[in-house]
């Protein structure tokens, strides 16, 4: 299993409503998916970020479809502009020792093929973890 987290910080004058609307793509975009095991959204307490998910997949594969899939460009597409501060994270039972870099793998070649998600990522204020662009696994 791979759990794959976010977490957020959101620019200053986000409005309410926009987070409200972002949030709700999220979980729409998450039910939609069928590699999506299960997922939380919502507030993160404990940190410095506003907001967090996670979601459950059983592989690989499945986590590739997930991130490529075209709901979730569009989650990304809507919601990144209005994020400042931005980890992604991955945590899994897989024994397999070069599961990281696949998992980087995976964000490099998402990133080729949407130069415009590329784009948006890179103009976040701070982005790092196992999604982040140029991450060494």
């Amino acid at each position: 299993m791979i759990y794959h987290g976010i977490r957020f910080s959101l620019k200053p004058g986000v409005t309410d409503e926009e987070v409200a609307a972002g949030l709700a793509a999220m979980r729409a975009a998450s039910a939609q998916m069928t590699t999506v095991r299960s997922y939380v959204i919502g507030r993160d307490f404990g940190g410095e970020y506003d907001f967090g998910a996670v979601s459950v997949l059983e592989t690989l594969d499945d986590y590739e479809q997930m991130m490529n899939h075209p709901a979730h460009l569009e989650v990304d597409r809507l919601g990144l502009p209005l994020i400042d501060k931005f980890v992604s994270f991955d945590i899994t039972d897989d024994a397999d020792p070069d599961l990281g870099a696949k998992i980087a793998d995976v964000h490099r070649r998402r990133y080729a093929g949407n130069p415009d998600v590329a784009d948006l990522v890179a103009d976040l204020g701070e982005y790092s973890g196992s999604g982040a662009p140029g991450t060494q696994a």
